[in-house]
């Protein structure tokens, strides 16, 4: 068990995402709730982990699944109380569990009290926590779009001001401007401290220093400012773990992030190499991945960051597809292309985060456009379509990159609904659970579970994968992405087969007759087989 009182703690731990409304059901209503988290705390202790990054339990509307917050200091009711709030950090404490809430500081629902006082009165002590301007219902302050599709203003017509909104209407922008708005963050952000909370993933923290009257959205001019006073006023403590989700970050930006110094985030949770199969509009789907590409992104990353701020690392996550059916093969290979993947990641230096179901190879699931229920896919269904696309043309991007895909119900067992909920599951359950399930997985030594739980024990016993220098090999391969860390007296080395078909061997000479930390092959040696992986090891 790691040492939480150290103040880099978290540079040694792995973390697991837990999308409550689809991880557990504990009272027949199709929806997971927090005493669903708690029943399967002993499953995540199995496996490993050193904390939950816990997506949003605050009062909430769910217009955009949490991420539009009503109550900052309450729970959506449907997850439970604040009582078994409570019980579920002091559960995962006794475990050795860190709880790492997500935390939407950008924005608020439009539901909250502060806005629906903003909203009524021009002269409410609120209506200053949002972004105003004067003007008529013909005519918006700019032509800047929101991020889920349509304009990025709204008008109020009983005070005649348009309201600012970079994702929905739902989700007014809060006004960074405001000491009072700030004081009142900082105060909650307390509150939940007190209460045991170890940190805070936060969410789309690039976006508060936003300009819209200049039409700046992320990594506005006050940014840094923003965060360096958010980190001295709300996370004193050093071990606190601050995670920064920024999807327009760059290696440069990152280190003004995670500078070591602790004036800023503990890391940056950055997108650039998840965007290098499908550029800059995710809906179009794009095939092969782009090896070469995704190689020289990690390296960048890997050696920008290096004594210089610290990275997440993940592959997986709510806003994300299932990574074996992006990157890998999800029907002949799927079992060893989630494992080469794991491989992959968990090598490098920076802290892994595992999205629920990532340990058991879940995959992406194909439904009509009505029993999607993400805002975003249904916005992107409808410009899909203005755009001249065909009905199938549009799924196409959806059933490749929609957030859904993540979505659907943690498989447990290859019972009624997957084991999820004895109720109708808010989402529909992947077919393939009678396959694909915990139970299942519990019981295969050689399963994706296991594979992820030795990499997670490998990263707490070996400091080279905290501390050691990475070297990418063979660049220009389209096939095998291969790469070193070394630290002192140890060496390690990482391949991996990124196709179904064999691959030439890579193992440099100093790796001859190396420790087989992880493989997901048995007898690795020679030839690299269909999505083979491979973590060897030397201490000289």
């Amino acid at each position: 068990m790691l040492d939480k009182t150290k103040k880099d703690w978290w540079k040694s731990a792995v973390f697991y995402q837990v999308y409550p409304k689809s991880f557990q059901d504990t009272d027949g209503d199709g929806v997971g709730d927090l005493k669903g988290v708690i029943r399967r705390l002993d499953y995540l202790e199995k496996l490993g982990i050193d904390g939950i990054w816990l997506s949003p339990v605050y009062a909430s509307p769910q217009k955009d699944n949490g991420y539009d917050i009503s109550d900052y200091r309450a729970v959506y009711p449907p997850f439970g109380t604040m009582a078994d709030m409570e019980e579920l950090i002091a559960q995962a404490d006794r475990r050795g569990i860190t709880i790492i809430m997500d935390l939407v500081l950008n924005h608020s629902s439009d539901q909250h009290r502060w806005f629906l006082s903003a909203k009524a009165d021009k002269n409410s002590p609120w209506h200053d926590f949002y972004i105003w301007r004067d003007g008529t219902p013909d005519c918006p302050p700019n032509d800047m779009r929101a991020t889920f599709g349509g304009p990025a203003w709204t008008y109020v017509p009983e005070i005649g001001q348009w309201y600012f909104h970079q994702f929905s209407p739902w989700q007014p922008d809060l006004n960074w401007e405001n000491p009072a708005m700030r004081r009142e963050l900082y105060d909650m952000i307390r509150f939940w401290v007190d209460k045991g909370v170890g940190g805070f993933r936060l969410d789309v923290i690039d976006n508060i220093g936003k300009e819209p009257d200049r039409k700046i959205t992320c990594n506005g001019p006050k940014l840094h400012q923003y965060i360096r006073e958010l980190s001295r006023e709300a996370f004193r403590e050093d071990t606190l773990v601050t995670v920064g989700e920024a999807w327009s970050a760059g290696v440069e930006e990152a280190r003004r992030y995670a500078n070591p110094d602790g004036s800023e985030l503990s890391m940056v949770f950055q997108f650039e190499h998840m965007c290098v199969d499908y550029g800059r509009d995710k809906w179009d789907v794009v095939k092969p991945l782009p090896l070469v590409k995704l190689k020289k992104c990690h390296e960048r990353w890997q050696k920008g960051l290096a004594g210089r701020g610290w990275n997440s690392l993940f592959l997986e996550n709510h806003d994300l597809p299932r990574i074996v059916s992006t990157w890998g093969d999800d029907k002949k290979y799927r079992v060893e292309s989630a494992k080469m993947l794991a491989a992959m990641t968990h090598g490098m230096q920076g802290t892994p985060y595992i999205y629920q179901g990532e340990e058991l190879g879940m995959t992406n699931i194909r439904l009509p456009i009505e029993q999607y229920d993400d805002l975003e896919i249904h916005n992107a269904y409808r410009e899909g379509l203005a755009r001249g696309e065909t009905p199938e043309g549009a799924m196409e991007g959806i059933y490749a990159h929609g957030r859904d895909n993540a979505r659907t119900p943690m498989q447990w067992t290859d019972g009624k609904n997957a084991g999820f909920s004895q109720g109708t599951p808010w989402l529909p359950v992947n077919p393939n659970y009678t396959e694909i399930n915990a139970q299942a997985a519990l019981a295969d030594p050689n399963s994706v579970f296991y594979f992820y739980q030795r990499l997670i024990a490998l990263r707490k016993e070996y400091p080279v994968f905290r501390e050691g220098d990475f070297t990418l090999l063979n660049p220009e391969d389209e096939h095998v992405f291969a790469y070193t860390r070394e630290a002192g007296e140890e060496r390690l080395l990482v391949a991996c087969n990124f196709t179904a078909e064999e691959q030439p061997e890579v193992c440099p000479e100093r790796f001859r007759g190396a420790r087989v930390l992880a493989a997901n092959y048995p007898d690795p040696s020679g030839s690299l087989r269909p999505f083979e992986t491979r973590m060897l090891y030397v201490k000289e």
